[in-house]
């Protein structure tokens, strides 16, 4: 009867033990998704490619300094 005794609670202490463990992974959050990619275009007049944000964009084109759109605008 002991012995019975015994085994139920240490059936129940796994049972409890092994619950709240999978309650942990269960609520850890969602790591977050890696950014979308950039867009990436090529300055009009060297060629040079860099990303969308990163260009100067005029009526003439896309350029990747103030220098390169002057120079197009002559």
């Amino acid at each position: 009867m002991k012995l019975l005794l015994v085994l139920l609670v240490v059936l129940f202490g796994v049972w409890l033990w092994r619950s709240r463990r999978l309650d942990g992974k269960r609520a850890r959050p969602t790591p977050p998704s890696p950014p979308a990619p950039a867009a990436i275009v090529a300055c009009d007049v060297c060629g040079v490619h860099l990303p969308q944000a990163d260009a100067l964009t005029s009526a003439t084109g896309v350029y990747c300094s103030h220098a390169h759109r002057q120079q197009a605008q002559r």
